[in-house]
């Protein structure tokens, strides 16, 4: 089988602080029982064409399984979206996939078309039709918040195409229609995909998202280093325990809170230490990742703080303050890779995402 590798993007400085999507509001609470948009008509398009991106994620961060996750910047998916004639009003067509044949075009299967419909459902789109490409720049199974991704940069584009009537809350619900089909109902990848930075999930009924605002003054980096290996999310959800101790939940549930307190405060070492501490997901899922206990172990004795799956695997990432370092610390993983678990691995320095989903280029009506 063939793998895809990190597709590592170079975007202007300004895509990662501007977004059209007003940014002022930190805490989100919608349900998808509640309409929270007031649509009174259908929004014309303002834009012929558009051109978005959105982040790749970091789910769980360790202890904060469901709950918690982050944006990491310079890997993530493309959406070119336009409005087409030869499409029946009212309805999208996937006009190409790029960088994965396994992906389906019908709209319906697609995590892409899946947001995409949601969003125009949202605004009450009926009289035109839009056309849809769709640019992967991340492995499927990685671990990465790949179909997150995938639909957060549609959702996106949807909405500014038709001038960005919706906020947040519309947003990432429109992104769980997507993942609930494709993953599973969790907002740890969509909410940062499409909000940026670090994001707590506090609720799901009605959803609750709060994003954490990691110190600007601090440097943060990630090391992601994907092995030739897929880990589907289905299959590594099945392998988790039903039941735990509480003296388990007592210790996650501390580290989670030590997590939140290092990422609110900047304290790195606080943050590295929490990452490294979860007692109930990881030790389950990581002896399914080849080589994943000595990649651990290889990253904190090359100075990462800490180290962990990404997700459900099966790349790890660790953290440090600096990118030098980062590029050190990523090759000793690569090797702790294919000398333990005989798997080749791709690594990449990235730095945190604040932004999230954006419009990085359009073509006005």
């Amino acid at each position: 089988m063939a793998y895809a590798s990190f597709k590592p993007i170079s975007l202007p400085p300004s895509t990662n602080t501007f977004n059209p999507i007003p940014r002022s509001q930190t805490l989100l609470r919608c349900c998808n029982h509640t309409k929270t948009l007031k649509i009174t008509s259908e929004p014309k398009p303002v834009f012929d064409s558009l051109r978005t991106f959105a982040p790749a994620t970091v789910a769980n961060l360790g202890p904060g399984f469901d709950f918690l996750g982050c944006a990491v910047d310079g890997i993530g998916d493309y959406v070119t979206l336009s409005i087409d004639s030869n499409v029946q009003p009212g309805e999208i067509q996937i006009s190409s996939i790029n960088g994965c044949s396994k992906l389906s075009k019908n709209p319906l299967w697609n995590c892409a078309g899946i947001a995409a419909i949601s969003v125009m459902k949202m605004l009450g789109i009926k009289s035109v039709g839009l056309s849809l490409s769709l640019e992967k720049g991340l492995p499927l199974g990685s671990g990465l918040g790949s179909s997150a991704a995938s639909a957060a940069a549609a959702a996106v584009a949807v909405n500014e195409i038709f001038g960005g009537k919706l906020d947040f809350s519309d947003l990432v619900l429109a992104g769980l229609d997507s993942e609930a089909k494709i993953s599973g109902y969790h907002a740890d990848n969509i909410a940062p995909a499409i909000m940026g930075g670090f994001v707590l999930v506090q609720n799901y009924n009605p959803l609750n998202v709060v994003k954490l605002p990691f110190p600007s003054d601090k440097d943060l980096f990630f090391v992601l280093v994907n092995p030739e290996f897929e880990a589907p999310t289905k299959k590594m959800r099945a392998v988790l325990p039903a039941h735990i101790t509480l003296e388990d939940h007592t210790w996650n549930s501390s580290q989670a809170g030590a997590l939140v307190a290092g990422i609110l405060q900047g304290d790195l070492e606080m943050l590295g230490l929490a990452l490294s501490s979860d007692k109930i997901v990881e030790p389950n899922r990581a002896p399914l990742i080849p080589g994943m206990v000595a990649v651990k172990k290889a990253a904190i004795e090359a100075g990462a703080f800490g180290c962990t799956i990404s997700g459900a695997g099966p790349t790890a990432v660790a953290i440090t303050d600096n990118a030098e370092s980062g590029v050190e610390i990523g090759v000793k993983m690569v090797e702790a890779f294919m000398k333990q678990g005989n798997l080749k691995a791709s690594a990449v320095v990235s730095s945190l995402d604040r932004v999230g989903a954006r419009v990085v280029s359009s073509i006005a009506r």
